[in-house]
């Protein structure tokens, strides 16, 4: 039988492709259209969180579409309510908003901020964002995104964004001093594109606090490091913190286009009808993928699996490739996994494709592991198994 070649001639050329196409999956695994299969330890970029095919989700989705898949925010929609309730009840927030996408999540924290900033007589408010960060492609979230990489090209970016360095407290009073326009501190627990860089539990104290002071908005990006990945709901849950604004996306779905923002008591009424809105945000589909999703996350106790798994593969790179020289770092936390090498590894994707093994590589130099919240032990065993010669031999050119 000839070998069916992935191409995607009629399809903008935004993307460099690893030259596989996916056909369908189980579990944590997935199969080319040529029957090849792949270990999958990427989940679609922290979206799947059950895996493929997963015997729970699929006939509550199936049973969804057959009744009603989209019928816009002119009705209540019942899933709507739903979601957010459980939402506000893992979170400890307000309420929420919700759309289609990550990077929609992050424009509508922006839009609150500013609208919180006008609210209070401020003309031209002013957000701290953070180098190497990321909140998407739009124009607002690309000018607030730390990397020079993405927005070339696409000026005049958006104005009204002060940049400050990661966990340096001393930064960012310097930087806000006597400014009397900010309205918010707006950042990603860990970040993801930026190569796995967590905030520090202390630092993201510090922050709440200056925030409370100052009445800023504490504005936290949960889009890939939430929804269970770490071992909380939310990563930020680990330092003992509540945010005032949390954009969400990815994994709340497990695959279907879902985003949501949940506002704390401070942002909860700023939005008023005809300041946001979506066409197919909080559609039914996704509704129901959402409320499913957290669900069975509850039943299987994923967040705890999540943990151990992550814990468990987060020991095996150490133990296989921590000493090594050329590895400079394995940090993460549960199933949010970056391990930083001493030079560029982009030939890693395709090289562990090829051995059967689904990765990425982000910010040049770091092996991104985003595994699915079902991910076993003995699938983690496979992924190092698979990972660790690659590495050893690209460190050793």
């Amino acid at each position: 039988m000839a070998l069916i070649e992935a191409a995607s001639p009629h399809t903008m050329n935004t993307y460099g492709r690893v030259p596989i196409a996916l056909s369908h999956g189980q579990g944590a695994r997935v199969w080319d259209v040529n029957g090849k299969a792949y270990l999958d330890a990427l989940a679609g970029i922290a979206v799947n969180t059950l895996g493929h095919n997963h015997p729970k989700l699929v006939p509550a989705l199936q049973d969804q579409v057959a009744k009603l898949i989209h019928s816009s925010n002119y009705y209540h929609v019942p899933n709507q309510e739903r979601l957010a309730t459980k939402l506000v009840e893992l979170s400890g927030m307000s309420n929420v908003f919700f759309c289609s996408t990550g990077l929609e999540a992050n424009e509508a924290a922006i839009k609150l901020a500013r609208k919180f900033g006008h609210d209070k007589g401020i003309e031209r408010p002013q957000i701290v964002v953070y180098e190497k960060a990321f909140h998407g492609r739009s124009i607002a979230t690309l000018s607030a995104t730390g990397n020079e990489k993405v927005q070339k090209g696409f000026g005049p970016l958006v104005e009204g964004f002060i940049r400050v360095p990661l966990n340096d407290i001393g930064a960012l009073k310097a930087a806000t001093e006597g400014n009397p326009d900010v309205v918010a501190v707006f950042f990603e627990t860990i970040q993801g594109e930026g190569g796995i860089n967590p905030m520090r539990a202390e630092y993201l104290q510090q922050v709440r606090r200056l925030c409370d002071e100052r009445d800023w908005l504490l504005m936290i990006d949960e889009v890939q490091c939430g929804m269970g990945r770490t071992g909380k709901w939310f990563a930020h849950q680990w330092a003992g913190i509540r945010p005032d604004v949390m954009p969400l996306a990815k994994g709340l779905g497990s695959g279907v286009p879902i985003g949501a923002v949940v506002a704390g008591p401070r942002a909860a009424n700023i939005f008023q009808p005809g300041n946001h809105g979506t066409t197919f945000g909080g559609n039914p589909l996704a509704m129901r993928a959402g409320v499913e999703t957290i669900r069975i996350m509850e039943e299987d106790g994923l967040l705890a699996h999540a943990s151990e798994v992550g814990d468990y593969l987060k020991g095996l790179l150490v133990r296989e490739l921590g000493s090594l020289p050329g590895v400079r770092d394995i940090r993460g936390q549960g199933l949010m996994i970056g391990m930083e090498l001493a030079k560029p590894c982009g030939v890693l994707v395709n090289q562990a494709a090829d051995a059967g093994l689904l990765i990425s590589v982000t910010a040049d130099t770091v092996v991104r592991l985003l595994p699915p919240l079902i991910f076993s032990r003995a699938e983690a065993d496979e992924c190092v198994a698979i990972l660790a010669p690659l590495v050893r031999a690209v460190l050793s050119e």
